[in-house]
């Protein structure tokens, strides 16, 4: 078994590959601004210290590590994105993946693998020929603030190829979980009743069960011939409103109302951000199944079965 280095492993999708991969016997440390208190005490899981600012970290959980996974990253959805804002989510980005570049030269270590999150914001608006065949790796980054950010985070975790690292990177789509994140605002509204659709409703959402997220990680981490970039999205994208009301199906029945929340409103309360909210963006996963990769959850009802009863 493997032990493994988790940035960002106390986020929703940190605790949850954190499970999964204590589920297959491997050994796991969290890196962690602060180790928390009340730790979990899990077997075969500990807790170690970095600060990005400072550019330190515990030199001992890096030789320790086999494979390191790096998730760190400010939310991109948690605040107004202020000039101040958008430069905290680059840097948070950029400077906790120079820190793992500067330990791995710096520090005698063993480490083999490193796989990093990206997102699929990585991606421009759909064109006609995405609408069809989707968005691959190979496209270029797009020059709104989401890809310019992706395209920085990604260069910034490169150079650990020079000191001979795999370098696996994954392009995540819109993570559903039943621990929060963009189902659970989904899921708001509905509360009383209420399928809100965002504009027209018809921008295409690439999304991902965490699960198969997840198992992605493990895939990529297990899998040596894999590396590079690969996108993380299920095969079925949906537009919005498909999404909003296959949700209101699952959670109200026949008890909503599908209520549209029109584009200026978005712009207003969401300032640039709600650029990202309305795009309709298309991604292919074509990739990631020829390694041999099977998603478990394909569609969004397979999905929302499985993840709505917990909301």
């Amino acid at each position: 078994m493997a032990t493994i280095l988790i940035t960002g492993g106390t986020g929703m999708i940190g605790r949850a590959l954190t499970e999964l991969l204590l589920s297959e016997g491997h050994e796991v440390i969290v890196l962690t601004r602060k180790i928390p208190r009340a730790v979990d005490k899990k077997e075969r899981l500990t807790y170690a210290c970095w600060n990005v600012p400072d550019q330190t970290i515990d030199a001992d959980a890096i030789r320790k590590a086999d494979h390191i996974i790096h998730l760190a990253g400010a939310g991109v959805a948690d605040k107004r994105w202020s000039t101040k804002r958008k430069q905290e989510i680059i840097d948070s980005r950029t400077m906790s993946s120079a820190l793992i570049v500067k330990s791995l030269t710096e520090i005698p270590n063993r480490v083999q693998t490193v796989i990093s999150a990206s997102a699929i914001g990585w991606y421009g608006a759909d064109t006609s020929i995405s609408r069809v065949n989707g968005f691959r790796e190979e496209a270029p980054a797009d020059t709104q603030f989401l890809g310019e950010t992706c395209r920085l985070w990604e260069e910034s975790i490169d150079p650990v190829t020079r000191a001979g690292k795999r370098l696996v990177i994954v392009r995540t789509g819109i993570v559903l979980s039943k621990e929060g994140g963009a189902l659970a605002e989904f899921s708001k509204p509905l509360q009383a009743g209420i399928a809100t659709v965002l504009g027209n409703g018809q921008q295409v959402i690439s999304w991902i069960h965490i699960d198969d997220l997840c198992r992605i990680y493990l895939w990529a981490m297990e899998n040596k011939e894999i590396k590079g970039v690969y996108n993380a999205v299920a095969p079925g994208p949906v537009t919005n409103k498909q999404l909003v009301i296959a949700l209101a199906k699952q959670k109200r029945g026949n008890f909503y109302l599908a209520v549209p929340v029109p584009s200026f409103m978005l712009k207003i309360l969401l300032g640039e951000m709600s650029i990202e909210v309305l795009k309709s963006a298309t991604v292919s996963c074509d990739k990631i199944k020829k390694t041999g990769f099977a998603f478990t959850y394909d569609t969004i009802n397979n999905a929302l079965q499985q993840l709505v009863g917990v909301l």
